[in-house]
């Protein structure tokens, strides 16, 4: 398993994905044009032939096994730049009466554009047979999560400040959204999937034209509404685990669409930024990969050909990592190389 950019034969693979993702999921969806645009966009950004205002690095997660992809993540170097992005931002506003001795604070949603020109890690989907216990598969969705900030961290001047990242919100068994339905459903004549879908095409004018310009009394949402402010979809709880261990956190942003918190943090405090360092390849001939949990996650120093895998070993006192003959091909790297490594279970 490994992780490297999307290339151009990758189209059908990735509508396999965008299939599999399921409903909330708006950052890949189910349009073979607007997917082939994704995959050219993404090429140009890794050749770096586009300004780093408008690039979208998009990877893969590939098992070379089975010739297939197993998942996908990608990293957006500034959104809000082409197309307005938007988010609620809960507030609160106070009301008091001298006459009756009162003072109430009473929840607010605001419509936002704050986040315009940060960084976003996005899209990161792990195929279910992918995901699980099996050793095989261990450490799949850390892999592709975690690999962002070793590729963050070696192209850190291509990025800005602050990083965020938008989590799915709740839906019930049925697939519908109670905030969508309570709030948004009233100022959009689209149920959530047309609606959705329009925003994951990029098409977001719409939500500034229509949604009200003026604060929404959270009070007036139903209880059901309320309670999905600033929670996530079941399955996507691993997902924000992993990033909040890196150290993003929910500063009151949500998706104007489904609830789903926004989390986020400045890049150089994220822990896989901070800890993870250059290492020297060398290669040990005949040597078996370890069959050890994972723990080092390493990546390449080279933005069109990058790869990520997991690796058996750590560095010596002198930083040079060892390689297995296999774990060097899987990464491409030949001994004299440099590697970025990060220990996953070191300390923050």
């Amino acid at each position: 398993m490994r992780i490297r950019p999307i290339a151009e034969g990758d189209l059908d693979d990735l509508q396999a994905l965008a299939r599999e993702t399921g409903v909330g999921f708006t950052s890949l969806p189910d349009n073979r044009d607007f997917l082939a645009a994704k995959i050219a966009s993404a090429v140009s950004a890794f050749e770096e032939r586009i300004p780093v205002d408008r690039r979208l690095y998009f990877f893969v997660l590939e098992d070379e096994a089975q010739g297939k992809l197993a998942g996908c993540c990608a990293i957006e170097g500034q959104v809000g730049r082409e197309v307005p992005f938007y988010h609620y931002r809960l507030g609160t506003l106070a009301h008091s009466s001298v006459q009756l001795d009162l003072h109430r604070t009473i929840d607010t949603l605001f419509l936002s554009s704050d986040h315009t020109g940060d960084a976003e890690v996005a899209s990161l989907f792990l195929r279910p047979e992918y995901r699980g216990a099996d050793r095989r598969h261990q450490r799949n969705g850390a892999l592709l999560s975690m690999m962002r900030w070793l590729f963050m961290a070696e192209f850190r001047d291509r990025f800005p400040d602050k990083v965020l990242a938008e989590m799915r919100g709740v839906f019930d068994e049925h697939g519908r959204s109670p905030f969508w339905h309570c709030l948004g459903s009233h100022f959009f004549p689209l149920d959530f999937n047309e609606a959705d879908k329009l925003t994951g095409l990029g098409q977001k004018s719409f939500i500034g034209e229509l949604m009200p310009k003026f604060p929404i009394y959270t009070p007036f949402l139903s209880d059901e509404a309320r309670a999905c402010i600033g929670q996530v979809h079941e399955q996507t709880r691993p997902a924000l685990a992993m990033l909040k261990k890196e150290g993003l956190r929910w500063e009151g942003y949500i998706d104007i669409f489904d609830g789903g918190p926004t989390v986020e943090a400045y890049i150089d405090d994220v822990r896989g930024v901070r800890l993870s360092r250059h290492c020297r390849v060398e290669v040990k001939v005949g040597a078996a990969p370890s069959d050890a949990r994972p723990r080092w996650l390493a990546a390449t120093t080279g933005m069109a050909g990058f790869r990520a895998a997991w690796v058996g070993r750590g560095p010596d006192a002198h930083d040079v990592l060892t390689l297995s003959e296999e774990e060097a091909r899987r990464l491409e790297v030949a001994a004299g190389d440099t590697l970025r490594i990060l220990d996953t279970e070191e300390e923050a």
